[in-house]
C-alpha cells in the first residue's frame, strides 16, 4: 500500500503532502482537484507498468503484451502546474512511501521519487532508497521506470529483487469506473478472477465468486442490502456457446443484466471487487454515492471501510455527498480529505478533516454534512 504521497507541480496540485490509510475518501466542490490527485495515482501505476515517460502520459496503443493504456487527461502538455499569473513548474514531482508484503520485501516500506519532465519525456532525478539514485545524465531517451531496474546493471540483485516487489504496489492497482452497457453484457470468458476496470467479465467473475460457498454467502449479504431488488438469489444465466450473464433473482422471477438498473448493475460490480479471487492491492473509485439511494450509503461505507481492513485492498474514493459525510465517524477523519482551490494561485489545497480547526469540535452539535453543504468547510483554512 501507499502509506504516504507527496506531489509537487501535476496539474492543480502545486505542493501536497499526505499521510494515507487502508481507506481514503476524498470531498469537495468539482475542479477541486480531487480527479488530478487520481490522476496521480495512474501516472505512479505507469511507472510500476515499466511505461515510459511519453507513454505514461501521452497513452499506449495495445500490444501482446499489454492493454491499451488511455493516458493522463490532456496529456504531456497539460501536466505541469500553472499558477493563474502564467507561472509554469519546472517538472512534476512524486514521492510515495511503500509498504509491500511480497515475497521480498517482508513489509517494509521504502520510500521512491521521481522528477519528470513532461514536456521533454525525460526523468529529472529518480531514487529508491537505500537501493539506487540516478539524475538526469544516466537516463537515456526513453527508458523505462522502476519496473525495469533488474535489466540495469551495478544494482545488487537482492535489492533489484525487492524492487520488483515496490514496482508490484504501484502496479497492481484497479480504477473501478464501471459501466452499466459493459455490465448488462456476457462475459467474454467462461470465469475470471478479476473483472476489467469499466465492468468487462464481470459476470465471470462473479460465476467464480459464487462457487466459493462462503464468498458467494457474502456478496448475495452485502447485495440484499444494497440494490433496491431484495434478491433471494445471485444467479448466472448462460448463452447460446455458455458464456456467462449476471442475473437477480427473487422468488420464481429471474431479472437479467440488460432489465437491471444502472445503479443496481454498478453496485453489484462494485461489490464483487471486493470479492475478487485476484484482489488488487489498491482500488480507485470516484463518486462512490453514484446511483445508490441515501438511505443505503451507511452500508456502502461499511462495505468499502470493512473490505479495505485487514489484508484487503486500499481504497481511494471521492464523494460528493453530505450523505455519504454523515456517516462518518471521527476515527475516519485522518483519512477523509477536504479538497479545494486556492482562490489567489489556483492551486488545490488537500487537508484531512482531522486538521482542519474547531471541525472536531462543531461536528458535536452541528452535523459534518451540514458544515460541507453550508460551504463552511471552504473557509475554515
Amino acid at each position: 500500500m501507499i502509506t504516504e504521497i507527496e506531489i509537487e507541480g501535476f496539474k492543480s496540485l502545486e505542493k501536497v503532502r499526505l499521510k494515507l490509510g487502508k481507506f481514503n475518501l476524498f470531498v469537495g466542490a468539482n475542479a477541486s482537484g480531487k480527479s488530478n490527485f487520481f490522476e496521480s495515482l495512474r501516472v505512479l501505476q505507469g511507472i510500476g507498468y515499466g511505461f515510459s515517460i511519453d507513454e505514461i502520459f501521452n497513452g499506449k496503443p495495445k500490444s501482446a503484451s499489454s492493454e491499451v493504456w488511455e493516458g493522463i487527461r490532456g496529456g504531456s502538455s497539460r501536466a505541469k502546474f500553472v499558477s493563474r499569473d502564467g507561472l509554469s513548474a519546472d517538472s512534476v514531482f512524486f514521492g510515495v512511501r511503500l509498504q509491500s508484503s511480497g515475497k521480498w520485501s517482508k513489509k517494509v516500506g521504502l520510500s521512491y521519487s521521481i522528477a519528470i519532465n513532461p514536456d521533454l519525456g525525460i526523468i529529472c532525478n529518480e531514487e529508491l532508497e537505500d537501493v539506487f539514485s540516478r539524475s538526469s545524465d544516466g537516463v537515456k531517451e526513453g527508458e523505462k521506470l522502476l519496473a525495469f531496474l533488474p535489466a540495469r546493471r551495478g544494482i545488487p540483485y537482492l535489492s533489484l529483487k525487492g524492487t520488483d516487489a515496490y514496482a508490484e504496489v504501484l502496479a497492481n492497482m484497479q480504477n473501478l469506473a464501471p459501466v452499466a452497457n459493459v455490465l448488462r453484457g456476457y462475459g467474454q470468458r467462461m470465469s475470471a478472477e478479476r473483472m476489467g476496470e469499466s465492468g468487462e467479465n464481470f459476470a465471470s467473475l462473479v460465476k467464480v465468486i459464487l462457487q466459493d460457498s462462503d464468498d458467494g454467502r457474502a456478496y448475495l449479504s452485502w447485495l440484499r442490502q444494497l440494490v433496491p431488488i431484495e434478491a433471494d438469489k445471485v444467479k448466472i444465466l448462460t448463452g447460446a456457446l455458455g458464456e456467462p450473464l449476471f442475473a437477480l433473482k427473487r422468488g420464481v422471477q429471474e431479472f437479467p443484466a440488460p432489465i437491471l438498473s444502472d445503479g443496481t448493475l454498478r453496485f453489484a460490480a462494485l461489490t464483487a471487487a471486493f470479492f475478487q479471487p485476484d484482489m488488487p492491492g489498491i482500488i480507485t473509485i470516484e463518486e462512490i454515492e453514484n446511483g445508490i439511494h441515501p438511505t443505503r450509503v451507511r452500508l456502502l461505507l461499511e462495505l468499502l471501510k470493512s473490505q479495505s481492513g485487514g489484508d484487503g485492498p486500499q481504497v481511494f474514493a471521492t464523494t460528493h455527498s453530505p450523505v455519504v459525510l454523515a456517516w462518518l465517524d471521527e476515527s475516519d477523519y485522518e483519512t477523509t480529505f477536504f479538497c479545494k482551490r486556492d482562490e489567489e494561485t489556483g492551486a488545490s489545497i488537500i487537508k484531512p478533516l482531522s486538521e482542519i480547526p474547531r471541525l472536531v469540535e462543531l461536528v458535536k452539535t452541528q452535523p459534518l454534512g451540514e458544515l460541507f453543504t453550508e460551504g463552511w468547510m471552504e473557509g475554515a483554512f
